[in-house]
């Protein structure tokens, strides 16, 4: 009943939360504060009423669109809300996982560790998110979410003394781990750049944005290099089979070269990569060990 109840909890606070990043994805593009006017059309500007603003609900009672001047608001506003919304969900069954069994010792200490660790991966996901919605929206990774969002992963790191996907806990100096974090942020931050000089040297045009090697500094200053490798790589291979279906069926009589010209949002492809290594990232890593003998 307890871990029915917090996935519900997290689930519906995540659809809250959602719900105030898809005023962030609206907003922040057209250069406008998200805390003032309040919510309104975008189309008619007639502010909303209370009942129009329920996460998820809303949308689906207003049937997409607007009940003033019927304009379609679209479908990226239940997506978001549902992704937040699922993942927290996801998150909070985990971390109530261990308190199903038997009979529970609270420690004061132990409770705040573990629920400063739930939160922070809800926080990563929540970032991605919305990450990866302006990316695919807009081709778009604003500073104002990666360099930040670096930071307070450098931060979470030293806190916790490691990463969200770190399986050990001994003991390391301020200096190391700096150190540590300094080579895994300039690793993923120099892997885009390699894949963007190489892209330059051999279509004389740029095809990846520096938006993307911030991200994977991001990636790597929360989950470690593994980590984001993971999330590289699990991107990289969304993106190609996204590609191929493109060049596969290309849309309104387009063809094969112009499909082979449409920019595509890696952004989104890496966020979505991170959110599974966030979640999910320690059981791959210890497959892929197993199978390739590293273990």
């Amino acid at each position: 009943m307890f871990r029915i109840f917090g996935t519900v909890f997290a689930g519906l606070v995540g659809l809250a939360f959602g719900s105030f990043l898809n005023v962030c994805l609206s907003r922040w593009p057209a250069g406008e504060s998200v805390v003032k006017p309040r919510s309104h059309c975008r189309n008619c500007g007639r502010t909303l009423a209370w009942w129009e603003n329920v996460p998820l609900l809303s949308w689906l009672a207003l049937r997409g669109r607007c009940r003033t001047c019927g304009t379609w608001i679209g479908w990226r506003y239940p997506l978001v809300e549902l992704a937040v919304g699922v993942l927290w969900a996801f998150i909070g069954w985990q971390a109530c996982s261990g308190y199903t069994e038997g009979p529970v010792s609270f420690s004061p200490l132990g409770l705040v560790e573990h629920v400063t660790a739930v939160c922070e991966k809800m926080l990563l996901t929540w970032m991605l998110v919305g990450l990866a919605a302006l990316d695919l929206e807009h081709l778009w990774l604003p500073d104002i979410v990666t360099m930040p969002g670096i930071l307070l992963g450098i931060l979470v790191c030293l806190l916790r003394r490691g990463s969200v996907l770190a399986t050990s806990s001994a003991p390391l100096s301020v200096l190391n781990q700096l150190l540590r974090l300094a080579f895994s942020i300039l690793i993923a931050y120099g892997l885009i750049l390699l894949i963007r000089w190489i892209y330059w040297l051999v279509r004389r045009r740029e095809g990846i944005g520096l938006g993307d090697a911030k991200l994977m500094a991001l990636l790597a200053a929360w989950l470690g290099l593994p980590g984001a490798l993971l999330a590289f790589a699990i991107g990289v291979v969304l993106g190609a089979l996204v590609g191929v279906a493109i060049l596969v069926k290309p849309r309104n009589g387009e063809g094969v070269e112009s499909a082979g010209q449409m920019k595509l949002p890696l952004g989104t492809f890496l966020c979505i990569g991170g959110i599974i290594s966030a979640l999910w990232g320690k059981p791959i890593l210890a497959a892929y060990m197993r199978w390739s003998g590293m273990s």
